[in-house]
């Protein structure tokens, strides 16, 4: 990646957060263990590259590593004062709105998610219902949680490192889904993250929809990887991928995936698994899988994963639509009246999924380690939702080696995560894998030759 110029600036608050006590700039300004300063930092690096392609976090960093940012009481609230930053985020000197937005989002959702975890007596990190508390919290803090809406939010999954052609096609479903006053919520990077956004500002503004939303939910370890693409306009970073996860599922009302790699397939295992629980079995979740018509062989290849791992129950939870953009959004817009009926029966509100229920094996964190990957459960002998809990984190592992600074430092120092168990599990994840990087899903487009930041051992 090439550095941009840079450049130094004070900077005041735009639409979410402008005013902290003193324990909290305290936080922010400490560089220690404790502090937040560190996080903060980085977060905010990212955000003022928007737009900028670049799937290493670590380089990132290491680009602007003379990158400071300051907070500077003022009378009336604070003022941030940016050294050597990124010049793509100012135009004339002054700093582009959907940067400034982003910055205080960055702000408001650390302060808030570090205050509620360390300070709150309600909240208990093993105990489920405080877990999605949380995030309701974080969601209705960032203004998000919006009553009085009908069912309307698309999440889209896919990959950062697409072809042109997955990308225009991408932006053909957002366009319909926008024709149909549908609204997107993604992971806020490029790829088919950005192309739906895209798609459905022109079909919101041939429907002259005011307010169209394009939600982005991100998280610390992976933002410097996939900085917010210019469309994002709310933007979320949540403490953790499980709480990023989750926040996806309880906002949307139903899920499009596109095409992508190990951060798209740790996704479809998520929600699969949590789908499978029988407590779920009656809640309308509206899951499409699509692609253009060369994108067949991968989608078959992912039915055929799927059902090879976790059996034929939870194929029947999702539809393949191959290269139909209109009849995507017809049978997510049949979808959501599902969602409308259901929820209105039971009581639910239309804006947070209450009635999900998500196994705690699905919220607890896990942090790829060495140890932590060769000790993963990757056999048969155990539920199938464990089985799905279980992939999930081995697709986690190799996110982080991948593209999060501290998984990549990790690799560096000590070699590839071993991933091991049952042939009969990673034997068709490890062919998957292959397929992923000869299809160059693993990296974006232009850059160096991946290296595997893992490696199958299975065991007999």
């Amino acid at each position: 990646m090439i550095k941009d110029p840079v450049v130094s600036a004070l900077v005041s608050p735009e639409g979410s957060l402008e005013v902290l006590s003193s324990h909290e700039v305290n936080l922010l300004k400490d560089k220690g263990e404790g502090g937040l300063y560190r996080l903060f930092r980085q977060c905010a690096l990212a955000v003022l590259n928007t737009g900028v392609e670049t799937d290493d976090c670590k380089e990132l960093m290491e680009s602007y590593e003379d990158f400071d940012i300051r907070l500077i009481p003022q009378p009336r609230g604070l003022k941030l004062e940016l050294i050597n930053a990124p010049a793509s985020a100012f135009v004339d000197g002054e700093m582009l709105t959907a940067n400034r937005e982003h910055l205080f989002s960055v702000l408001r959702d650390i302060v808030h998610a570090h205050s509620t975890l360390t300070s709150s007596p309600w909240f208990r990190s093993d105990n489920p219902d405080d877990i999605t508390n949380l995030i309701f919290h974080i969601l209705r803090n960032a203004r998000v949680l919006r009553p009085g809406r009908q069912p309307d939010m698309v999440v889209c999954w896919g990959g950062h490192s697409i072809s042109r052609e997955e990308y225009q096609y991408s932006k053909d479903v957002g366009h319909e889904l926008g024709l149909r006053e549908l609204h997107i919520c993604t992971g806020c990077g490029p790829g088919a993250m950005k192309g739906p956004m895209k798609g459905a500002t022109i079909g919101h503004a041939k429907q002259r929809v005011k307010g169209g939303r394009y939600i982005g939910i991100t998280e610390p370890g992976i933002i410097g990887a996939e900085a917010p693409n210019p469309i994002v306009n709310e933007l979320i970073i949540m403490p953790d991928i499980e709480k990023r996860l989750e926040a996806f599922v309880r906002v949307g009302h139903g899920v499009i995936v596109f095409p992508g790699g190990v951060g798209t397939a740790e996704e479809i295992l998520y929600l699969l698994g949590i789908l499978l629980h029988p407590d779920n079995a009656e809640v309308p979740f509206p899951l499409v899988f699509s692609g253009r018509k060369e994108n067949a062989e991968y989608f078959e290849m992912i039915d055929e994963f799927i059902r090879n791992a976790l059996g034929d129950e939870a194929a029947n939870k999702y539809q393949i639509i191959i290269d139909d953009p209109v009849r995507v959004a017809q049978v997510m817009k049949a979808g959501m009246d599902e969602v409308t009926t259901y929820r209105r029966a039971m009581q639910d509100a239309y804006y947070f999924n209450w009635m999900l229920k998500i196994d705690p094996v699905f919220q607890l964190p896990f942090e790829p380690t060495h140890a932590s990957m060769r000790a993963l459960q990757l056999h048969r002998n155990q539920p199938v939702h464990l089985v799905a809990a279980n992939l999930r984190k081995a697709f986690s592992g190799i996110v982080a080696g991948n593209v999060k600074e501290q998984g990549i430092r990790q690799v560096q120092a000590k070699g590839p995560f071993e991933i091991c168990g049952d042939p009969t599990l990673l034997n068709p994840l490890e062919q998957m894998l292959q397929a992923f990087i000869e299809q160059n899903r693993m990296k974006l487009p232009g850059s160096s030759q991946y290296i595997p930041s893992y490696r199958i051992v299975n065991q007999s």
